[in-house]
Parts: structure tokens; sequence; C-alpha cells
């Protein structure tokens, strides 16, 4: 089985997280979308479409084909932003599954699966042409979701969770649990080889499991609620507090307060402050008493500026989306539903904006663009801290995000004054 997870224009929907990253490696649970597709078809040979300018480096983190056409005359034609919970159920052949007005699959046989080439999927009108020459069917909603923006991700966070972790073929605990530590439900508590479980920590599985990875250190004290997916080589602080519905990705360091949030991975929340139902990019640091609101004081739903244009998210609970390689100063606040793009510096006294475009150096007394070349440099170093090189593709493509944030991100409003694109500057 041949299948191709295709992006398309709604990757937009998911800046600031998908300027460095396509679409299908976004995260939720214990794993990427691609991860869910791979465990949903595990037989399937895999192919992604993604945008040109990311090509080389989705190429490099992933080792699978980009934006080269299949070989096969019969391919599944999936959308990057689908969140499998199970196999295609509904899939027939020749068919296209729709969600609205989004296509969420093609099944195409024959010379004509071949014509739909990356440019098509980027293209809304072109896209919709071809694909309505197949028969239409609604997109089974029990086995996909489609990830529209960031909080999508988030709140099906805990479902996620649960649903990988009834995947692991092995769910023993092979670390070391020290005396002192207490662990409930420990029949859904998974510990990686070379974790340690310091005394004092407790970890409460009774309203969701917990995974551990390898090499994952808990100092004392600290409190992990699942359902929780604690990645590789991830350092808990001593008191944090790690409520469920939480997933932190390989190299983090976490300190404070977390609830229902997801860091992506190499990223650091190691001091005191509240971190709520947020998804945080790779290599950011929140510095000490960082906090995001994530519930207005009005109880209604929550509007979140993306790209800068409040989009209505209908939910109650939204907080922080931080882009990759952002970082804030210490005691940093931030408004519910706040979006801070790639990076970003914000170091103010107060309430930061409630949008902050990418690559801006935000003060009390400054609002001025961060010089792309000073912001590679700090990567370079914050990488480097993790034993992790930035490659050619990278560093090419951390170049051209600034002229990519240019055609998509709208102004920013600071103390009732535009600031901007559409504000002239």
């Amino acid at each position: 089985m041949q299948i191709v997870l295709f992006e398309d224009s709604g990757f937009a929907g998911l800046l600031p997280l998908t300027y460095w990253r396509a679409a299908c490696e976004l995260r939720c649970g214990g794993g990427s979308l691609l991860d869910h597709v791979r465990a949903c078809y595990p037989e399937a040979s895999i192919t992604l479409y993604v945008r040109p300018e990311i090509v080389a480096v989705v190429a490099e983190r992933t080792g699978l084909p980009v934006n080269i056409p299949p070989s096969s005359d019969d391919v599944l034609y999936l959308n990057a932003r689908a969140l499998l919970r199970g196999r295609l159920e509904d899939v027939r052949t020749p068919a296209a599954g729709w969600s609205g007005d989004t296509l969420v699959w093609a099944d195409v046989r024959g010379p004509g699966a071949r014509k739909f080439v990356p440019e098509v999927f980027l293209n809304p009108d072109l896209l919709r042409d071809m694909a309505e020459r197949l028969p239409a069917v609604e997109a089974e909603a029990s086995r996909l979701a489609l990830v529209r923006h960031p909080w999508d991700l988030v709140h099906a966070n805990a479902e996620m969770i649960v649903r990988d972790w009834e995947r692991l073929t092995d769910r023993g605990q092979h670390g070391r649990v020290y005396p002192g530590a207490h662990i409930l439900e420990p029949v859904r508590v998974v510990i990686g080889a070379g974790s340690r479980i310091k005394p004092g920590v407790v970890l409460d599985a009774e309203e969701g499991p917990i995974v551990i990875g390898r090499d994952v250190t808990i100092q004392p004290n600290a409190t992990v609620q699942g359902p929780c997916w604690i990645g590789d080589g991830t350092v808990v602080q001593t008191g944090v507090s790690v409520r469920g519905g939480t997933s932190i990705g390989p190299v983090c360091k976490i300190g404070g307060e977390i609830e229902g949030s997801i860091l992506h991975g190499y990223s650091n929340k190691q001091h005191d402050g509240f971190l709520g139902h947020a998804y945080v990019g790779e290599f950011v640091n929140l510095a000490a008493d960082t906090v995001n609101s994530d519930l207005k004081n009005t109880y209604g739903p929550v509007r979140v500026p993306i790209n800068g244009v409040e989009v209505d998210s209908g939910q109650i609970f939204v907080g922080l989306t931080i882009g990759d390689h952002s970082k804030t100063g210490i005691g940093q606040l931030f408004p519910t539903g706040a979006v801070v793009g790639f990076g970003s510096s914000i170091a103010t006294s107060g309430l930061a904006p409630k949008f902050v475009p990418s690559f801006r150096w935000l003060t009390d007394d400054t609002d001025e663009p961060y010089d792309v070349d000073k912001c590679l440099s700090v990567a370079r170093i914050v990488m480097g801290r993790r034993n992790v090189a930035l490659t050619a593709a990278q560093e090419r493509l951390f170049r051209l995000i600034p002229q990519i944030a240019s055609r998509h991100e709208r102004c920013a409003v600071r103390n009732g004054a535009a600031v901007g694109r559409e504000a002239g500057i």
C-alpha cells in the first residue's frame, strides 16, 4: 500500500508551528501525526508532499521520500493535517473523502493518480477541480479529526495519549524507582530504561496512563498526573506539578505547573510559572515565572490571533502558542490565547501583546525586528547545548522564514497602536 501525506493550504492555520516543519510532524499524544499514520498502516510505504521551502529539512528529519511522485498507480492521498484514530474503514476506490470543503483523503487508481502533484494540493481551486472528479463521501469522523489550528492538537492530546499507550507492546517499568516514590495504578505506568524516579515523586495514573521514556529524571517531590507522556532525556524538576493531558517531547526541562499542554521537544520551562493548554515549539526558553492565561474571566470562548487575525476557537480553554526558537524574559505574562511567532524575544514587565509576530525583539522600551543573523547565532548556541547541530538545510530555511512570515502575518496591536505591515512598517 502506498500513502502520500499531502500538505494543503490549511498549513497556514497552524502557523507559527509549521514554519519549521510539515503539518504531519506536529505532535499529539505520544507522537506526531505521521507517527499515528504509521501506527495505523504499518505495512504502508509513505511519501510526503510538502511546501517547496521545507522539502530539505523534512527529508532530513523523517528519512522519507519528499515531493517525489509515488511509484504506484494505487495511492491513498491523505491530508497531512489528519489526526488518525484508526484505519479508514470507509475508503473505497476511486473516491474522495471530504470534511466540509476540505479534502481529507483521495483514493486514486490508474494513471490519474500521478496527476496529483504537490503543487495541486497547495492550490485550493486546482485541488477542488481535480478532486471533484472523484465520487465524494464524507470523511469518517470517528476514525480521524482534521487539525485546523494548534488548539485542536491540545484538546485531542489526552485522548491520543491513551490510544498511544494502548498500542505499546512493552508496558514495563525498566528504570529505577527510588524508595519513597509513590505510583498509583502502576499497571498504567510505563518507565523506560535508564529513567530515575526520585523519592517523594507521585505518579498518579488513576485518571489515565503515564508513559515515561528512556533516560528521564523526575526529581524529588514532583507530581505527575495521567494521562501524560514524557519524552526521552527530559528532566522534571523538584516540586513540579504536571497535570493530565500533557505531552512533553524529548530533551525538555520542566518546572512549575503545566496542564493540558504539548511541548514539542528540546525546550525549557524549568522554573516556577504556569503553562496551560499551550503548544510550545522546539528550542523555546520560557524564563522563570513565565505565566500564560488559558481561561477568560467571562468563561467565554477564546479568540486566537492566528497570523495576527483573530479566530474564534470555540473553546473555553486556550493557552499560549509559541513558535520555535522564541524566548521569554523573567516574569513574562501572556493573555488568554496568545500567539508568539518564530524566533522572537519577549521581555516586558507586564502583559505581552496577544500576538507577537515572528522575529520581533520586544521589551517595554523596544519593539523592533530581530536580526536573523543574531537570532541564528543564538539558535546555534542553544542547539549545541542539547548536542544538536544546525544543518545547512535548516540554516537556509531559518534565513527564509522572515520572508515567508511576511506573506502570512498581519499587524500586531500594542498599547492601542498598530504595529507591523498594515501600520506601514
